[in-house]
């Protein structure tokens, strides 16, 4: 490995800290007039958002300074924690039950989602696989097969909660390392055919599904149900205009978008800062995107290569699905903006991932 440089990627700190700025002021105009109602205090979402930004922030520098190879080493043990977290969501009397989804464990006054740092997990994982099987890789069976078999394995048990939007993620980072690594297109496309085929089942065998998949096609078919959400979200993004209505001033958040500091935050910030600060945000993360593969292409081996490829996946793919759920271009799932929406497991991960990917700018060439 190459001599470790003094000072990790301070453009990507930036760009991360001005995207978790951005999303903490917008979090709490989002949420000011739900926290009031519901809560007698319009800062309710916006200090359990501060605090887990400031343990996400503390867990990002301490694990800026932890060598990557240490996540190379403690992989396996990693993963069969997250399988077995996993599996205890599942536990009645154990799980917590959201909007449908069982996907959190009660701690305390707060709750953790395991399917989120599963993600995190699988990357580091799969990242040490593919740096040791990298000739293998163009093998259906040697490579490929044993690679994706344990990420379906893991996006089994995610459904099975069912949450469709994070294994949709974790999946599509996974996909991407492993194209990264050198498979074969043409194995791509038997297994696209096969995941086609696979996505038509999970639709059709949970209604709210089909209801989310009709709704995308025609959201004002049903206006006061399945398309209710996405209706909203776009009268929100409609009237912010070229500059917005001013920060504060959004009227889709009383009571007409639910809950629009999580996956709809995108939405209200259109509202309010308009196309100009929709544009911002967006170019924060294409700058985000070009520093990732910037610190893997000049990564010392291919271990970390890996690792800085699929954090930096991760973080684009759940933001193109975000943006596209928000602007009705692709069917509603329940994914969150990275470092902008309100949720604690997922910007705590994120904020972690990015740690990781700076100890990794620490080594890189460039």
């Amino acid at each position: 490995m190459s001599t470790k440089k003094t000072t990790p990627d301070f453009i990507l700190i930036v760009l991360t800290l001005s995207l978790l700025t951005i999303g903490l002021i917008m979090v709490y105009s989002a949420s000011a007039v739900w926290a009031s109602y519901k809560f007698d205090d319009s800062f309710f979402f916006a200090k359990r958002q501060l605090l887990f930004a400031g343990l996400g922030v503390c867990a990002m520098f301490v694990i800026m300074n932890i060598d990557y190879w240490t996540w190379r080493k403690w992989s396996k043990s990693l993963i069969i924690i997250c399988f077995v977290l996993l599996v205890l969501v599942l536990v009645p009397g154990v799980g917590m039950t959201r909007n449908g989804s069982t996907s959190w464990i009660g701690v305390g006054a707060f709750s953790i989602q395991p399917s989120e740092f599963m993600k995190l997990a699988m990357i580091a994982f799969l990242s040490k696989y593919l740096a040791d099987n990298q000739k293998k890789i163009t093998s259906f069976k040697k490579g490929l097969m044993p690679s994706l078999g344990l990420v379906f394995l893991a996006f089994g048990i995610i459904m099975l909660q069912p949450d469709l939007g994070t294994g949709t993620v974790m999946v599509g980072t996974c996909i991407v390392m492993i194209f990264v690594a050198g498979a074969r297109i043409s194995h791509f496309a038997y297994l696209g055919l096969v995941g086609v085929a696979g996505f038509v089942a999970l639709v059709a065998s949970a209604p709210y599904r089909i209801k989310r998949i009709t709704s995308f096609l025609d959201p004002w078919e049903d206006p006061l149900g399945s398309g209710f959400q996405v209706i909203q979200s776009l009268y929100a993004i409609g009237p912010g205009g070229l500059l917005g209505m001013g920060l504060g001033q959004s009227r889709q958040k009383f009571f007409y978008l639910p809950e629009p500091q999580t996956d709809f935050i995108f939405a209200i910030l259109a509202e309010e800062l308009g196309f100009i600060g929709g544009s911002i945000v967006l170019i924060l993360f294409a700058l985000l995107l070009w520093r990732g593969v910037r610190i893997a292409l000049g990564a010392p081996d291919l271990y970390g290569s890996f690792l800085a490829i699929g954090v930096i996946s991760m973080v684009a793919i759940q933001v193109m699905i975000n943006i596209g759920v928000v602007t009705n271009l692709i069917p509603v799932t329940g994914i969150t903006l990275p470092f902008l929406s309100y949720g604690g497991s997922s910007l705590t991960l994120m904020l972690a991932a990015v740690g990781v990917l700076l100890n990794v700018s620490r080594h890189s060439r460039y």
